[in-house]
């Protein structure tokens, strides 16, 4: 199915969901253990029936659904927005409480000049496979540790930071969080792009950036 485009995946008006680096992200509050496994056991249902399945993880309070197609890629599509919809219906029926600006996602990034002699190292280390890279990034199929990216630069001596996170949020509470974080001690070293990333800074000049979709493809 063709890839949607940012634009038209906020256009599509799914309240309860957020895009973050590649998928929609929900996350959903139950008051129990049981709750959880039943709102569980109905996206299952659901999920079963379309043929497409979500990503699920239930923790302490919180069920988290994540929804992207992998297709030549990992890519929103119009299953995603589908069964989005359905899913924020099954929590509504559950009488559960969205919570969409409590959504993060944590890409880790290399700066490299040699992506493909370093990428195998990287995929088989963090994966378990040398073949689990799409693209300029490695994704874990089964979602134990954050995906990775290589961001190309030209050849460089060390040392220089060459890694760096990026902490993808809702838009609403990015620049909260950007707050808090300078209020905390760190410094905003380059906001040029923002709303689509902010570069941070810590104490020791560590950087970070801080994400959200807008102002992407």
């Amino acid at each position: 199915m063709e890839k949607l485009s940012t634009q038209e995946i906020l256009d599509a008006g799914l309240d309860d969901w957020r895009k973050l680096a590649q998928a929609l992200h929900a996350r959903y509050r139950i008051a129990d253990f049981k709750a959880g496994a039943a709102f569980v056991a109905a996206i299952a249902e659901a999920a079963e029936a379309a043929g497409h399945h979500p990503d699920v993880k239930m923790t302490d309070g919180v069920v988290d659904v994540s929804l992207c197609t992998h297709e030549d890629g990992l890519w929103v599509t119009q299953k995603d927005i589908d069964m989005a919809r359905e899913i924020t219906e099954i929590a509504r029926q559950n009488g559960l409480e969205p919570e969409p600006t409590a959504v993060t996602q944590l890409e880790m990034a290399l700066d490299t000049a040699h992506e493909d002699g370093v990428a195998p190292f990287w995929s088989v280390l963090l994966t378990g496979s040398p073949g689990n890279k799409i693209y300029d990034s490695i994704f874990d199929p089964t979602g134990r540790v954050p995906s990775m990216w290589f961001q190309g630069t030209s050849e460089h001596e060390t040392p220089r930071q060459r890694w760096h996170f990026d902490v993808w949020l809702a838009p609403e509470v990015a620049d909260e969080r950007i707050a808090a974080a300078v209020a905390a001690g760190g410094s905003v070293f380059d906001d040029s792009h923002a709303p689509s990333f902010t570069v941070l800074a810590d104490p020791d000049g560590n950087k970070v950036c801080v994400c959200t979709c807008l102002e992407r493809r």
